[in-house]
């Protein structure tokens, strides 16, 4: 596998990560997950981590990583790309259920790690604070394979090629979600373009 097929992949198996908070963001409302509750003086997560929004997001995730395992059952990655690991990167099934499944909700708990982060350190939603709101669902998703599944996420993202995969997520990250958080913004679907 080259460089350039390695980075693709790992964009691509990375996509159940990056939907779930636009997601959340156009399914959310409702009752907080923190069901409003303060600790320390500050709200623990904030009115814009909501329950309908979790749920609504994981789902969209794991959608997408649904249809991307039906176009690797339909378009096997050996026939595009020889040097390509098994389902474009998610590995063989079962597993490759659970990894979705993992990269998608690790995403919002990341997201919402990161809003707890924030209200201790004092900041009302919505302030921004760079990294933070550009990792911390990347981090969430990465953690929470690597707890599940340690095997697919060290050939994923450390053997071989697989720091190339990393390192072409964590560049191309940023760019995308600031992307995405300016298109919400002019939607009108969130309060601040970051």
């Amino acid at each position: 596998m080259d460089a350039l097929l390695a980075a693709g992949i790992g964009m691509w198996i990375m996509l159940p990560a990056l939907i779930p908070n636009s997601a959340a963001v156009l399914t959310g409302g409702g009752t907080p997950v923190d069901f409003g509750r303060s600790w320390r003086g500050n709200r623990i997560l904030g009115d814009g981590k909501t329950w309908r929004g979790f749920f609504g997001g994981a789902v969209f995730g794991v959608l997408v990583g649904m249809i991307q395992l039906l176009v690797a059952q339909i378009y096997p990655a050996e026939v595009w790309f020889p040097s390509a690991p098994t389902n474009y990167g998610f590995g063989p099934m079962p597993g490759a259920i659970g990894v979705v499944i993992a990269l998608s909700v690790g995403a919002l708990l990341g997201d919402m790690a990161g809003a707890f982060i924030k209200r201790r350190m004092g900041y009302a939603r919505g302030h921004r604070v760079p990294l933070l709101d550009i990792y911390d669902f990347v981090l969430g998703a990465l953690i929470l394979t690597l707890m599940f599944f340690p095997d697919w996420f060290l050939h994923a993202f450390v053997y071989d090629l697989g720091l190339v995969s990393l390192i072409t997520v964590l560049i191309a990250v940023p760019l995308i979600h600031r992307l995405f958080n300016i298109i919400g913004y002019k939607a009108g679907l969130k309060k601040e373009p970051w």
